[in-house]
Order: structure tokens, then sequence, then C-alpha cells
């Protein structure tokens, strides 16, 4: 999966009011140029628009969203080249962002076109145990973590909006974060492997659970976010959200536990792969993960003595290593893992994909 996200980071950046690395890097984008597609990618990013235009009230990064968003957009609420009968988890994401467009504006075609999104989840191919396959037909009877992040976060922002009273709903929303603890959570670690298959007919399948045999640090950061994303959606007396919030803080004390001296996080985070040749501190897992902690601290889920110092030593070495200053004074994020899939034997000898940085 390709990785593109702007996170709230503090330092300077003269030219963008109430500046931070948030504001530099928003603007940096909008300088080097964004494809408007639909696609996750875009989607993540622009929730930093969000952000950054939630902090500083300005238009022309407001103008300049919209003009990213409304070539997506018909006037009847369709999406262009939308396909009903493509299931990809991947696609959902973008429903968030259209829901905010509407929340913002008011305008139908934006709930227009997330409904559509929404409806494609009631069509979507699911397992025996009613988890959403990653994707329909190559990814059969699969979860990843990254499922997760891409379509359970606008599934319970559809839901709070405008389906509140659905148990249905919620309950079915808390079940695949419920289906990927089961199969993918070790016990021993904390930490989850990329995903399982039901049918256990991969070649990387675990015979009994069906689990990937690798920690891939992005996907564990997606479901890390996911969860502090879902759990305030939830209604308040909902049995999941005491299971969602103890998910998120076993894994921020496994996080901690596995946190580099650097301050970073490997790629390949299980045992014995850490410092391991082609195996590096991976930048957007890295930033993913000290923005958990940060906003679990922030959001009271996480005490700050315990979590703290580690979330601060993450920031430090996010913003000392891996931003470097174009000579038009933008903004680039180095040290990212280009793609990580389980669509060869899963291994991390063979696989190949972990291999390639972005830098």
């Amino acid at each position: 999966m390709r990785f593109s996200l702007i996170f709230t980071t503090g330092a300077t950046a003269a030219a963008v009011a109430n500046p931070s690395y948030l504001t530099w890097t928003a603007d940096s984008q909008s300088r080097h140029g964004v494809k408007k597609t639909f696609g996750y990618t875009q989607a993540t990013l622009y929730e930093g628009y969000e952000a950054a235009i939630a902090l500083t009230k300005n238009q022309t990064l407001v103008d300049w969203y919209r003009g990213q968003i409304d070539p997506l957009v018909n006037s009847d609420g369709s999406i262009v080249n939308w396909n009903y009968t493509h299931y990809s988890l991947d696609d959902y994401r973008i429903g968030n962002n259209l829901l905010w467009w509407y929340d913002r504006t008011g305008e139908e075609k934006y709930k227009k076109a997330a409904a559509i999104i929404r409806e494609q989840l009631n069509r979507h191919p699911q397992n025996k145990e009613g988890g959403f396959w990653h994707r329909s037909p190559i990814y059969k009877d699969q979860m990843w973590l990254d499922g997760i992040f891409m379509a359970d976060t606008f599934y319970a922002t559809w839901t709070k909006k405008f389906d509140n009273g659905n148990a249905t709903a919620w309950n079915h929303i808390v079940k695949q974060f419920d289906n990927i603890e089961k199969y993918t959570r070790n016990k021993t670690t904390g930490l989850l492997v990329h995903g399982y298959d039901e049918s256990k007919s991969k070649v990387w399948a675990d015979p009994v659970t069906g689990a990937a045999p690798n920690v891939w640090s992005r996907a564990v950061g997606w479901y890390f976010m996911s969860l502090l994303e879902v759990i305030p959606q939830l209604p308040a007396n909902h049995l999941g959200r005491a299971r969602l919030v103890s998910y998120y803080t076993t894994l921020a004390a496994a996080l901690k536990k596995t946190q580099d001296e650097s301050g970073g996080w490997w790629l390949i985070m299980n045992e014995p792969y850490p410092g391991a040749k082609g195996n590096y501190i991976e930048s957007s897992a890295s930033a993913m993960f000290t923005y958990g902690l940060l906003k679990g601290i922030r959001d009271g889920y996480l005490n700050e003595k315990d979590y703290f110092a580690s979330a601060k030593k993450g920031y430090e070495l996010l913003t000392k290593k891996f931003n470097t200053i174009r000579a038009d004074g933008s903004l680039d994020w180095q040290g990212t893992v280009e793609v990580g899939s389980l669509n060869s034997n899963g291994t991390y000898e063979v696989s190949g994909d972990h291999m390639r940085e972005t830098l």
C-alpha cells in the first residue's frame, strides 16, 4: 500500500499563518501537486488539510482542497469513475472527506457521494464471521489491519451522523476489530501481524489461525490510528467501546516496548528482523505511532507520565531525520516504505515489498 499522510507536529514555516510542520507540509504539497483521485493516499493527505484548515482558517488551503475534491463529484452526487462492482476497502476512505465537505457546506452532493460508499459496504463480501474481505476477489477471505483504517472509520462516522440508533451497524463495526484481534494479535509481544486468511489457503497463512507471519509497522500504524478514530464515535453504553479501548492501550504498551533507541520503529517489527539486512527505521509508521501516543494522552486513554517520553523521542527523530527542505523552501518527507502487501508468500526474505524505501 502506498502512503501519503500529513501529521500534526510543531515547528516553524514563515509562509503560513500559525506555522507548524502541519501547515508547512500542506503548503508544500499544494505546490508539489497531488493527483485528483479518490485513492486512499489522497484521502489521508486531505485529512491533513482539514487539520491545517482548522488550525489556520486559511482560505487558500480551503480553495486548493475544494479544487481537488470537486472534480471527483458530479452535481448529482455520483462519483466520477466509481466502480459499483469493485469491492476494495482502500477505496472507501475518501468517504470521510466527502462527509467533511458536507458538514462544511451543507451541499447534498457530498452526502449523496458518501452514501454511494456506504451502500457499497452493504454489498461488500464478508467472511463467515462478518469481517470485510480486504478486496474482492483478489484477497478473498482475507482481513488486513489496513482495511480497518480504510473502511471502518467512515462506517462509524456515517453511522454516528445518520444512523446512530442502528445497533446492528455498531455491532458490525466493532466486529471488524474483534476479528483482527482474535486472529492477528500476538499475545506475547502485544503486536499484530499484517492480516489473516480465514480459509488458511494462502501459503503464508498459519495453519491454525490463518495469520500472516510478520508484523508490518505501517499496517499496525493504520490500525492504531483507527482505534482512536472509532472509539469516540461509539455510543457511550456500547459494550464494544471498552474492548476497543483495551485494544488501543495494549497496543500502545507494546509499541513503547518495541521503540528503537533512535526513537523510531522498524519496518518489520517482529524478531529476528529488527536490525536485519534490508530492514530500516521507517518514517510513516514511526509518525503514526508518535501521533497515536500523543493523541492517546490527549484523549485520556494513556497516562502522560508513562508515555510522553516515548512520544517525544519519536517526534524528535521525525523532525530531525525525515524532513528535508527543497531549494524553494518547501518540505519533503523522507524514509517511507513504498508498498507492502500479502500478495506473495509473506516472508521477509522473498516478499521484497518491504525492502523498497521511498527517499
